[in-house]
């Protein structure tokens, strides 16, 4: 059970005074798939063990984020599950006061046999990536199998989340005509999807004028076959995803648009816990602030407290990914 006490009441916010309540903690940088996107060909330079921080190192952190006024969490990796004995964290992260939602996003490779047990430990929601139906399709862009990500979003969809929700990175040239399966299949199955503009998370050659296809070039596209109604302030998660209705098709759709929505920054309301006990303002800047010697020295919950507020008031304004950024950690080093 998630807690319900709200004590003591605090907001956290940044630099340019927005209200910062969201912590995507990455809980390994090691996955099972290698993504385009995600993972340079051949990468193998994964953290120790010994860097990697501990349950109980990640449990200290979640607890002065949420003294801070953190109330949404996302467990995260590179894959979340393959680390073993996830739905314990979840149920330790659910004892914490304050916390008012657990997420996580995963490949749903090994989702089929955790989607309950991790449902009873007290995590609420999940996001599960699909960028293609078709076997090799999917095999070309994330290395894996298709049919074991189906059958876990079966699995998530039987655990009773109180919501499930499908990604899709949107690569011109790759998966472009696994949109419409791929929307049929979340109407089918009554899923919100989300399509995802590339960023240059992990290989800037990724993000090319050959690869880039922009957000709204899809919904023109979607809107010529279909009404696509606004849905305005809904919310179905705490990103900034736009979402709208396909009222033909029946689906709820969201848009992520990093790089040609010029307001992408304005409302952003999260940072990220790396695997490797960073903390990350910003996935489209270099900056980090590191906890472990808080973690593993002198100094304790104080430390830890100072370090985050240190993150916060230099959370920049926005990313630069529009600047030629040159990424120097990739996407699973820094967590989803």
């Amino acid at each position: 059970m998630l807690s319900t006490c709200h004590t003591p009441v605090m907001t956290a916010t940044d630099g340019t005074g927005r209200s910062v309540d969201y912590l995507r903690i990455s809980i390994t940088d090691r996955c099972n798939e290698r993504c385009l996107y995600c993972m340079p060909e051949g990468f193998a330079d994964w953290k120790e063990r010994d860097e990697i921080l501990s349950f109980e190192e990640i449990l200290r952190v979640a607890r002065v984020a949420a003294k801070l006024g953190f109330r949404k969490f996302r467990v995260t990796g590179g894959e979340p599950l393959v680390r073993k004995s996830a739905p314990e964290l979840i149920a330790e992260l659910a004892r914490i006061p304050g916390v008012e939602s657990i997420g996580m996003t995963t490949n749903a490779t090994r989702l089929a046999s955790l989607a309950r047990p991790l449902r009873e430990a007290g995590l609420k929601t999940v996001n599960i990536s699909l960028d293609a139906l078709t076997p090799s399709v999917y095999r070309r862009i994330t290395g894996g199998d298709v049919n074991a990500v189906l059958e876990g979003i079966y699995a998530a969809m039987n655990a009773g989340f109180e919501k499930v929700k499908l990604n899709m990175v949107l690569i011109r040239g790759m998966n472009e005509n696994e949109i419409r399966p791929v929307l049929h299949f979340a109407a089918e199955h009554r899923l919100a999807l989300r399509f995802i503009e590339l960023m240059p998370v992990s290989l800037t050659e990724m993000l090319s004028e050959k690869n880039f296809l922009p957000a709204g070039e899809v919904m023109q596209r979607l809107a010529e076959h279909d009404t696509l109604t606004p849905l305005g302030e809904v919310r179905l998660g705490h990103g900034p995803a736009k979402y709208y209705r396909l009222e033909k098709i029946g689906v709820t759709v969201g848009f992520i648009g990093a790089i040609t929505n010029l307001h992408f920054c304005e409302a952003c309301n999260k940072i990220r816990l790396t695997a490797d006990g960073k903390i990350r303002p910003c996935l489209g800047n270099h900056g980090e602030y590191d906890l472990k010697p808080a973690l593993r020295g002198e100094g304790g919950e104080a430390a830890i407290r100072e370090i985050f507020q240190q993150a916060l008031a230099e959370k920049p304004p926005e990313h630069l990914f529009r600047e030629n950024y040159q990424p120097s950690r990739i996407m699973t080093a820094i967590g989803g």
